[in-house]
Parts: C-alpha cells; sequence; structure tokens
C-alpha cells in the first residue's frame, strides 16, 4: 500500500504540513529570514552550524581543504571526524549540496524546517502505531494523530530552543522512532531494522538520541506494566530491547567512538551547577509567548495539552492506563527538578546553556497522553471540564510569574477555548454523525495550535535577537571577502588567515583559508593552551579561539597572506578585505638540535621567541618604544580601547573567564616619547613588547633554508622532502593533537606541535606523518562486529518466518468513514 494512501500516511503528511506552514508563518510575522531582513543566526547556529554546514558544502562538492579525518582549515590542523559525528552526520544534512554555496543560510533553515516536519509525521505514525483494537468503540479519526503530531513538532522546546540548534531536533525525530522501535520489540517484529533505527538515530546526533533512548525504554516500561503476561516474558522483552538498542549503537560505534574521544581531548570549557526552576516560572513556560534561556520550554499547543490533563479525570480509560501514563509524564517532569535525575538525562553533566535540553522527552510523553486519553472513545464533558478548570488554575499561578506577559495569556486562554470547542464539537459528532462536525473540531484544533505556536515562532524570533549573539546571512561582504581570500590562496605553500576581524568564530570554514579561528564543542585542549600561551583571545571560555593577528606567530604556522578589514566592525557596510602578505618557512621546519626541551612561560612574547627560535622583541624603554618599532600590548583581562599616542584606538575583549584579549598591534611607534593610554582603569595583568621587524626577517630567512624543500599535505597527513644533513627536530606547523603518528609511532611535540626528532648523523631526509582521529580503529572493528551479529539476526529471522504458517490478512470492512482508522491497519 503506497504510504500516501494509507491511514498513517495520511496522519504523517497531515502533520508534516501543518508542522511546515505555522513555522513559516511564524518566522514570516517576525519577518525572519528568509521572509524577511532580519537574521535568524543567533549564537550558535550563526556561529558554528552555518559555518559546518559550508565546510560539508565544500566537502560534498570536493573543495575546501582536508577531508573526513583531518581539517585543515580550521585552528592550523583539527580532527574533523568528531565534528562531523556531532554536527553533520543527520540524514538531512546532506541536502545542503543541493543548494548554491551563497545560499548557505537558506539550506540550513530548510534542513531545519524539514527535521521539524519529520518529527511530526514520526510522531503520528507512532500514535497510529499505539492504536490497540477495542471492540464496539469507536477508531480516533486518523486527521487527530496528525494534528498531535504536528504539536509535537511545534513544541515549546522545538520552536524556542531547537531551532537555533537544528542538531537537537535528530533527537525529536529519534524519540517517536525508538518508541516504534520498542513496539516492534514488545511484538517481536523487525529484528533487523529495530537496531538500523537505533544506528541513525544515533549517528544522527547521539546527544540527544540518548535522550530519546531513555525515554523510550520509559515508554516501553509502562507498557510491559499494562500488558499481560508473566514476568519472564516482560523480562524477556526487556532484554531483546537492551539488545536491540546495544547493537544499534555498535553499528554506530565507527562514528560515536571518534566523537567520545574527541570530547575528552577538548578543551574543558567551564563547568555549571545545576539549578532547578521555580515552579512558577515552570507554569510559565508551559504558555505559548514565553521566553527564558534558563528554564524549559514546556509550551505545548492546547489540544495537546488539554487531552493530557483530562486524562487522569477521564473514567472510560482503565485506572491502571490512567494512573501509568499520567503519572510516567509527571514523573519525567518532576525528575527534570532533581539534581541527580537531571544529570542522568544529560549523561552526568550539565549543560552550560539551555540547561533543560530533555524537555522534548516530556513533549512527546504528553502527547502521547493524549493519544492514550482517546483511547477509549472521546472523553465526556465532566472530565473536559475538570482538566479545563485544572488548566486554568495552571494559567492563574503562571500568571504570577514575570515571564508571563498578556500576549502569553491571551494566547493561552485562545488555545484552550479553541481546543475545548473541539472536543465538544467531536461529542456533538458522536451522536449526530457529519463530516461536517468532524472537518469543524479539526478546523478548531489546527486552528488554535497553528495560532499558537505561529505566535510562539514569532515571539522567540525577535526575543533571542535581542538576549543573543546574532550574525549576519551569507551577503555581499561574505562574498567580497571569499573571492579576495580565495584570489590569493596559496595552501600548502602558505596559509591564508581569513583576519582577526571575523564574522563568525568558524569564518576559515564559512569564507575560506586556514586559521586558526575554531569554534566547536572539540576544539582541542592542546590548541586552547597552545595559542592561548602565546597571546591568542578566546570567547566561550576557550572553546572558541579567535584568530591571532602577530607576525611573529603568523611565521611561525606559515600564514603568508592575512586579511585586514577597514573599520574594525564586523557588521559594518563597505569594509573591504585587504590582505596582508608576507614571506613565511614552510610548512614543516627543522629546528637545531637541544640540550633540553624548550618549555613556555608566563609571557606570550617570549614563548613567540621561544617558538620561532629566535629574539624579536625588546621592552620598552621608560614606558615606550623606540621609533620605527612595531608595538604589541597584551592584556588578557582587559575590556575596553588601548591606543599608542595619537593613534586610533585598539579594541580589546577580555573579560575573564569567558573571554580574553589577544596580543595587539596598537600600531608603529613614531617618536620615542609616544605612550599606551587606556579608556578606563587597567586592572590585571599588562605587558607592552617592540616588535624588529628586521630581526624577524632574519629569522624567517633562516627558516626557510633549513625548512623542507618540498611539502605534500594530504587530506590524512603531511609529507615532506628535507634538505640533506637536516639535524635537530622536524616540526608540522600543526598542533600536535590526538591521533598524529609520524613513521609509525606516535608523534612528538615540540611546543605544542606536531614534531618528529630526526637522526643525529644526518641521514633523514624525509618526513611522513598521518592522523587518525583516536577512537576510528575500534569504533570501526566494533561496528563491523555488530555488523556481522545483525547478519545473523537477519539470517535466523528469515529462518523462522520460512517455517512459520502465514496466517490470511484481514481487510479493513467497505465503507468505512474515510476519516476514521480501520479497525485493523497493516504493519508499518
Amino acid at each position: 500500500m503506497p504510504i500516501l494512501e494509507s491511514v498513517r500516511g495520511r496522519a504523517a503528511a497531515f502533520a508534516a504540513l501543518i508542522t511546515v506552514a505555522t513555522v513559516c508563518a511564524g518566522d514570516a510575522v517576525a519577518r525572519s529570514f528568509p521572509f524577511g531582513s532580519e537574521t535568524r543566526s543567533v549564537n550558535d547556529l550563526g556561529n558554528q552550524f552555518v559555518p559546518f554546514h559550508a565546510k560539508l558544502w565544500d566537502l560534498l562538492h570536493g573543495r575546501g581543504d582536508g577531508g573526513l579525518l583531518l581539517n585543515w582549515q580550521s585552528g592550523y590542523g583539527t580532527a574533523f571526524l568528531p565534528d562531523l559525528g556531532t554536527y553533520l552526520t543527520s540524514p538531512f544534512a546532506l541536502l545542503v549540496g543541493l543548494f548554491p554555496r551563497d545560499r548557505i543560510d537558506l539550506a540550513v533553515y530548510v534542513i531545519t524546517v524539514l527535521k521539524m516536519a519529520a518529527a511530526g509525521a514520526a510522531m503520528a505514525w507512532l500514535l497510529l502505531a499505539l492504536v490497540t483494537k477495542r471492540p464496539g468503540r469507536a477508531a480516533t479519526p486518523w486527521w487527530m494523530a496528525g494534528v498531535l503530531g504536528a504539536t509535537y513538532a511545534l513544541c515549546g522546546w522545538s520552536v524556542i530552543e531547537a531551532t537555533y540548534n537544528p542538531m537537537w531536533l535528530d533527537g525529536l525525530i529519534a524519540l517517536p522512532l525508538l518508541c516504534l522501535v520498542g513496539e516492534w520489540v514488545r511484538q517481536g517484529r523487525r529484528p533487523v531494522l529495530g537496531p538500523l533505527v537505533v544506528a541513525l538515530a544515533w549517528i544522527a546526533n547521539f546527544y540527544t538520541a540518548y535522550m530519546a533512548t531513555l525515554g523510550a525504554a520509559l515508554v516501553l516500561c509502562v507498557q510491559l506494566l499494562l500488558a499481560d503476561g508473566s514476568v519472564r516474558e516482560r523480562l524477556g522483552i526487556m532484554l531483546r530491547g537492551t539488545c536491540t538498542v546495544l547493537l544499534g549503537i555498535g553499528l554506530a560505534a565507527p562514528v560515536l567512538l571518534p566523537v567520545v574521544m574527541g570530547t575528552g581531548h577538548a578543551y574543558p570549557g567551564w563547568t555549571t551547577e545545576f539549578q532547578r526552576a521555580g515552579w512558577s516560572e515552570m507554569f510559565a513556560r508551559a504558555l505559548p509567548a514565553t521566553y527564558d534561556f534558563f528554564t524549559p520550554a514546556v509550551f505545548l499547543g492546547g489540544g495537546a495539552l488539554l487531552l493530557a490533563v483530562v486524562l487522569p479525570f477521564n473514567g472510560a480509560v482503565p485506572r491502571r492506563e490512567r494512573l501509568a501514563w499520567a503519572g510516567l509524564a509527571g514523573g519525567v517532569a518532576l525528575s527534570m527538578q532533581w539534581g541527580p535525575t537531571h544529570l542522568l538525562w544529560h549523561a552526568f553533566a550539565t549543560p552550560n546553556g539551555s540547561p533543560f535540553r530533555q524537555t522534548f522527552v516530556l513533549s512527546g510523553l504528553l502527547v502521547i497522553a493524549a493519544w492514550k486519553c482517546l483511547a477509549y472513545g472521546w472523553p465526556a464533558r465532566r472530565p473536559l471540564l475538570a482538566g479545563t478548570g485544572v488548566l486554568v488554575v495552571a494559567g492563574a499561578f503562571a500568571a504570577t510569574d514575570a515571564l508571563t506577559g498578556r500576549r502569553a495569556l491571551a494566547l493561552f486562554a485562545y488555545g484552550l477555548a479553541a481546543a475545548l470547542a473541539a472536543l465538544l464539537v467531536v461529542r456533538l459528532r458522536t451522536t449526530r454523525p457529519s463530516r461536517r462536525y468532524a472537518a469543524l473540531a479539526a478546523l478548531l484544533l489546527v486552528g488554535g495550535l497553528a495560532g499558537q505556536a505561529a505566535a510562539t515562532t514569532a515571539y522567540a524570533d525577535r526575543a533571542r535577537l535581542d538576549r543573543l549573539d546574532h550574525y549576519p546571512a551569507w551577503d555581499k561582504a561574505h562574498q567580497e571577502r571569499a573571492d579576495a581570500i580565495a584570489e590569493v590562496d596559496g595552501w600548502p605553500r602558505y596559509r591564508t588567515d581569513p583576519g582577526r576581524t571575523q564574522i563568525t568564530a568558524n569564518d576559515p570554514m564559512l569564507l575560506g583559508g586556514q586559521g586558526s579561528s575554531y569554534y566547536s564543542s572539540h576544539t582541542p585542549d592542546v590548541l586552547t593552551r597552545t595559542l592561548g600561551a602565546l597571546g591568542a583571545g578566546w570567547t566561550s571560555n576557550g572553546r572558541a579561539v579567535q584568530s591571532l593577528d602577530s607576525p611573529v606567530v603568523d611565521a611561525v604556522f606559515a600564514v603568508g597572506a592575512r586579511f585586514r578589514t577597514e573599520g574594525g566592525s564586523r557588521t559594518e557596510e563597505g569594509a573591504s578585505p585587504k590582505p596582508i602578505r608576507a614571506e613565511v618557512p614552510p610548512l614543516v621546519t627543522v629546528r637545531p638540535p637541544e640540550s633540553t626541551p624548550p618549555r613556555y612561560g608566563p609571557s606570550p612574547f617570549r614563548n613567540q621567541e621561544t617558538l620561532l627560535g629566535s629574539r624579536v622583541y625588546s621592552a620598552p624603554v621608560a614606558g615606550s618604544c623606540p621609533a620605527g618599532r612595531e608595538v604589541f600590548l597584551w592584556a588578557p583581562d582587559y575590556f575596553g580601547t588601548a591606543r599608542l599616542g595619537d593613534a586610533p584606538p585598539v579594541e580589546l575583549r577580555g573579560d575573564k573567564p569567558r573571554w580574553r584579549a589577544a596580543v595587539t598591534s596598537l600600531g608603529i611607534a613614531e617618536r620615542a616619547d609616544e605612550r599606551v593610554t587606556f579608556d578606563r582603569e587597567m586592572r590585571g595583568r599588562r605587558t607592552i613588547a617592540c616588535l624588529d621587524r628586521a630581526r624577524l626577517d632574519a629569522a624567517v630567512d633562516r627558516m626557510k633554508k633549513t625548512g623542507a624543500v618540498s611539502v605534500e599535505v594530504t587530506d590524512h597527513g603531511v609529507r615532506a622532502q628535507l634538505p640533506p644533513g637536516s639535524r635537530g627536530t622536524a616540526v608540522i606547523a600543526a598542533p600536535r593533537i590526538a591521533g598524529w603518528s609520524c613513521a609509525g609511532k606516535s608523534a612528538g611535540s615540540s611546543l605544542g606541535l606536531v614534531a618528529l626528532p630526526l637522526d643525529p648523523d644526518g641521514t633523514t631526509t624525509s618526513v611522513d606523518c598521518s592522523f587518525r582521529p583516536p577512537g576510528l580503529r575500534s569504533g570501526a572493528a566494533l561496528g563491523a562486529v555488530s555488523l556481522l551479529v545483525l547478519l545473523g539476526v537477519a539470517v535466523l529471522s528469515v529462518r523462522r518466518r520460512r517455517r512459520e504458517p502465514r496466517s490470511p490478512v484481514e481487510l479493513p470492512a467497505p465503507g468505512g468513514a474515510p476519516e476514521l482508522l480501520p479497525a485493523v491497519e497493516p504493519a508499518p
């Protein structure tokens, strides 16, 4: 049966249609991209996800520097597979390749909306799969499953939180899919497809898939609690479900283990202590059009929320079922407010931002509870009025919180009235069968849901712009900088840095080039600490490393072209990209033998000299530098401006521990008496150094003479030919992140860079180093074993089906009302 001709297919399509129309309507009202001039790229959406999707676009089209294993564009060379597994392994991400690169923002928006639509469709499909044939009971209309599926897709967590964290939306899809796997496990069906669905969910986004797996396990436990059967049978089902999940995770291991290992090698960022939300805030966030970054977005459209609240009062549903499903939803809500269970939901690590990320599981369970309220027919008037009374009281309590405004209360009342009216109309329909009553009820429910969700979407679009950092969509300035970078790009002879004046924290992936800028959950610890020792700045407490505009550091890392923009503002119109060219050593250099390994100290200027191998800085005399010297300032904790004499002021953004100001050039001293002044009181460390360009040029010439005569860079390593008689240590201008090996052995480290000791007799003539992300080999082995087990399960399943006698398929009686679910539905 074609999917769209089946009852479940119609319900899934209906849910997807409602979801897409509502989200687009809300964004259009807010004049948000792509329906208006307001950008939607707030926070990590613009800073991480759009640039990462741009990188994926490059890979799909055979462009960019690096491959699946190694990203040469960011952080002077970082592992890419952990980032791929964290941000880009959703099947939907591949759709980015169908769009022009300069429409990358539109591609990410379309992917986001399609993910939400898929979540609604998956929930509608699941709800109809949960139907139990009950003789003498009217079937629930398929369109009601579609409405509830759309309600799930349009929950507050989705339209407020996950819409700018699109990788989380894979968890929104995973929850109903994994619950469907639980149904297959309970019925002893789909032994091969079940682990494949689990693997797909965990590959798409392991973080939210973990939460979705916990939620699906709770649903399965409730079903087993309510089902008939012995304890042994129930334990057998639980064991089968556990094996299904473990087998699926094993299949996903080639992606999962590198992600886990990458997290272990990442810079720690910052830790956050759990703080529960106030109960008035919890109730306020259940209303539409409320926003807060640190409380759970538990808004759910009026129809689903009303039915979920009606469930405990609905006497038509057996007492055990009412207690079980209502208790499950209530228990999960309480678990969000208790530290130990909150940590359990988040894999035992409190999130740094948006701390209630498990909220989508609660939304899904409330939708399932609403569906169960309809399992024995439409609720009578008395339980409907009781549930309405509870919601009115809850709304009154929510009104006492500062998050609740008049708009929220009006929308809440609107949605509740529409849902109540629809359910009362349905009661009329049960006594006077008519398509008009069904159409009116559906219209009221859809209208109430769409109105609330669209208004919440528009409200959140505006609120995020006011409260979060935001970044412009691809425009003329982007294109000009990208074209200019491509014009001077000389990789691997030299690197091209997009510049310190950045549009996002991942400009090298977004615009091109090979810089030090990098922002990820997997920012290597060695990268942050090495560049930090050299004077780099950062945000996100070290997870977002910024480009370090220093000619000494550029020489070490072979940055032969660097861009600067006039005006110093990332959003200033008319900013023209200007490449600054410089002679630099090759990517692989040779350092002379040293009796003791060098180490970094407290001064970034001395550290730069140590890494360069030459003294190029001098301290100011009587507080000022000699004329003709370039003046550099290091004040990592200072937030304000500094200026050299009458030169234009330079901004520094230091606010420990989250922000750190970089070593900054204040210009070239025109007179020996020019001093550095500040616009506010200076607190914390401050160092001024004077750069001698002649000494730097001499040092670069020496490194070029002793450096590699040829360098070949691949997607997984570096090969270089050295001058005859090279002695000492060969150093690759890349951070020594975990995974590098040279000549079959683990690579060494020299001041945080990849290093290979050379033979003391000078016989080493080449360098051959490769990179393999930690966890890839063991993950591939575990995946291969899991695949063999799955193939064995498939063979046994085929043999078992062949031995079982075939039973005739019961077809629905002809002439049934098309809007009702048939008594028997073919298996999905």
